[in-house]
């Protein structure tokens, strides 16, 4: 537990005053936001706004690992690192997208082609890696059970290993592009994105926890949960809520940075992570149902465009569609985070009812 808080606040106070250090260098480079002319008018006057500053969660979350551990004299589990890998790698990709994006002043970024093949071989390593280093519980870090709260019966090796492994690299791309994707839509209102993760490691910090207390190689029963690194998955939560939280103070409205795919990659990218390791595939469509209710605004907006000519929503993503209904931005935000709570809360009570239900 004392490197789980450690991990909190280093992430939080390198972010808080790492941020405005990154703000300043960003300004000198004139690394500007480059605002979409088919975007909401009102968002115009953010052009410039320096972005990017996803990289200092990134780092922030990065250092603050490093520091948990030296601190406790506890070395890393490799469910940790896996984690901050994903994050990281899509984090890099998403720079990759922001630095073309204000180098070259347009809203293009990396083609779709190429922002899709960095994701898939960032998750590609992730996911054939997380099923590799047994434990000596001859526990991996991820397992081809498909899981809700804990693995269901539902195995994707049932035609055998080499199977098994294809169909698990194929699951966790859909979740970890799921999840990327749904974050970086979430991104288009100052703080918004930013708060609902904060939000969602909180949960996978509480859930983690919990794991480790029910946890089946040292607390055996039937209740306990198959998770080979619980206490280090619940640092690596513990980090990106903190570097959210520190970063929120920046982002929040007025934002003076914004996170950038930088940022709304890698979170995702951690999300889907600690979803994946922590045996709660679909549970984090729950946790993250402010992200999915946004995402399923693109889609079914380019469904109906598509199919009838018409548009359901005014603009998508649907916080867009609020925006031209009259709604002010910070409205928008606080009920959105409210609506992000009430998906996280929902979540959570699924998972302890779960528990006590359970024979």
């Amino acid at each position: 537990m004392k490197a789980v808080l450690i991990a909190a606040v280093v992430s939080l106070v390198l972010s808080l005053f790492g941020t405005p250090a990154f703000i300043r260098y960003l300004v000198k480079q004139g690394y500007g936001q480059f605002i979409r002319d088919d975007g909401p008018t009102s968002h115009h006057t953010k052009r410039g706004t320096p972005t990017m500053g996803g990289a200092v969660i990134v780092l922030s979350s990065l250092v603050a690992y490093a520091v948990a551990h030296l601190a406790t004299g506890q070395l890393p589990s490799v469910s940790g690192l896996l984690v901050l890998f994903l994050m990281a790698g899509m984090g890099v990709v998403g720079f990759l997208d922001d630095y073309i994006k204000i180098s070259k002043q347009r809203s293009l970024g990396l083609r779709s082609r190429e922002k899709l093949a960095g994701q898939t071989f960032v998750a590609v390593v992730f996911a054939v890696l997380a099923l590799q280093f047994p434990n000596e519980s001859f526990r991996t870090p991820a397992s081809t059970f498909v899981s809700f709260v804990r693995d269901t019966p539902v195995n994707l090796a049932f035609a055998g290993t080499v199977v098994g492994v294809i169909l698990f690299v194929i699951w966790a791309n859909v979740i970890v592009a799921g999840t990327s994707n749904g974050v970086n839509l979430t991104d288009g209102l100052d703080g918004l994105a930013t708060g609902a993760s904060v939000m969602v490691f909180a949960s996978y910090v509480l859930i983690s926890i919990w794991q480790f207390n029910q946890n089946c190689q040292w607390n055996p029963g039937t209740k306990c949960y198959e998770v080979r690194d619980p206490h280090d998955l619940a640092i690596v939560a513990a980090c990106g809520m903190g570097a959210c939280f520190g970063f929120l103070w920046w982002n929040a409205s007025p934002a003076k940075i914004f996170m950038g795919d930088t940022g709304s990659l890698a979170l995702g990218g951690g999300l889907a992570g600690l979803a994946i390791l922590t045996r709660t595939e679909l549970l984090v469509v729950i946790l993250g149902g402010l992200f999915v209710t946004i995402t399923l605004s693109v889609i079914i907006q380019v469904a109906s465009f598509k199919a009838t000519g018409k548009r359901v929503f005014r603009m998508a993503p649907l916080q867009h569609h609020f925006e031209l209904l009259g709604w002010q931005e910070v409205t928008i935000v606080i009920r959105f985070w409210i609506v992000a709570g009430l998906f996280v809360a929902l979540g959570l009570g699924l998972f302890y009812a779960e528990w006590v239900v359970s024979a």
